[in-house]
């Protein structure tokens, strides 16, 4: 039976998002039926339906920062039942047969990974994010929220949480490592909590020192300014990671000289200006530039599991729908700590 679900959707790429209702395709064999609790907004959420990352399909329902109950479940599907806490992410389905998929990055699927809102799956319709009382999704990609996480603070997990675990696990971030966080916003706080929770020695790199008190109460060890030069000599050859959390244009040639000799930086900003970088902060170190994005379904859930473990959820301000255009105006302006999540009660 189609669920009909009442939701917040951008009409066009400039105007305000307005309430909505949308149909959610019947349950299929192994398909799940979510009651979505909590949606966290994102910054690509703003880019995405102003469209300033592509031309999008309109009206568009954004949010891939899902947490809810199962409430019904196909006919074939075995890895949730009804009651489960369960979240989804940034993506929703993959070809799932791809060398990548196979291996468990099927955010790298060679034939597209289909994501939460605004891509064409593979019925043909197009997906509607979060910002939404249901949705309906391939058992797959539903994620098991463990107990002793609370739904509102776990579902900036499924984007935040994995977009900073997924290369602190792959680097190696733990004890004896020195670790960098350029950034303390949505991303940079996750970061600060996961890397210390790893065992690393925890940094935070921020344009000024505003909110120190906040990134050392979050688990850093140390807190310096960027736009003091003088960070930069004093913490020369530093670092054997820096997770690079900014959505803006850096000087990624002078956060390079902060490695250590084999030390990478790892970009999970997503900026639209190109990123230029000197070959000589490379080659004189044996430095690694690379970037990461998301994780795929079996990391994502070795994720929850581990901040479960830790006690880790993130900062949130919990809104009514009704404050989602202020919301997304705070975003741009920097005035959230650090994660805004919705409460979908208050949708309709």
């Amino acid at each position: 039976m189609t669920t009909i679900a009442h939701a917040y959707a951008s009409p066009s790429p400039d105007g305000d998002l307005v309430p909505t209702t949308i149909e959610r395709r019947d349950v299929g064999p192994r398909d799940v039926l979510i009651e979505i609790k909590y949606a966290g907004i994102c910054h690509s959420d703003i880019h995405t339906v102003r469209g300033e990352w592509g031309p999008q399909h309109y009206p568009l329902v954004p949010g891939h920062e899902i947490a809810g109950i199962v409430v019904e479940v196909g006919t074939e599907v075995t890895k949730h039942a009804v009651g489960d806490r369960v979240g989804v992410g940034c993506m929703v389905n993959s070809c799932g047969e791809c060398r990548n998929c196979t291996a468990g990055d099927e955010q790298y699927c060679l034939n597209g990974m289909v994501g939460t809102y605004g891509v064409t799956d593979r019925d043909g319709t197009i997906t509607q994010g979060g910002y939404s009382t249901h949705v309906v999704v391939t058992e797959d990609f539903v994620l098991r929220i463990p107990e002793g996480l609370e739904l509102d603070v776990a579902a900036p997990l499924l984007c935040a949480g994995i977009t900073t675990y997924s290369p602190l696990h792959r680097w190696g971030a733990g004890p004896g490592k020195k670790v960098a966080v350029v950034g303390l916003g949505g991303l940079g706080h996750m970061a600060v909590k996961i890397a210390h929770a790893m065992g690393a020695e925890v940094t935070v790199l921020s344009q000024s020192l505003k909110k120190q008190e906040d990134g050392l109460r979050l688990g850093a060890d140390h807190y310096y300014a960027t736009s003091d030069e003088a960070t930069f000599t004093e913490l020369a050859g530093s670092f054997d990671l820096i997770i690079n959390t900014v959505s803006a244009a850096i000087d990624i040639s002078a956060f390079l000289g902060l490695l250590t000799v084999g030390g990478a930086m790892v970009n999970v900003g997503a900026p639209a200006e190109p990123l230029p970088v000197n070959a000589m902060a490379l080659i004189g170190g044996r430095r690694s530039f690379a970037g990461s994005m998301i994780g795929g379904i079996p990391e994502t859930q070795q994720m929850l599991d581990f901040c479960a473990e830790h006690g880790i959820g993130a900062e949130i301000e919990v809104i009514s729908a009704d404050k989602i255009n202020e919301a997304y105006e705070r975003v741009l302006a920097s005035d959230v700590r650090y994660r805004f999540v919705i409460d979908t009660a208050t949708l309709g």
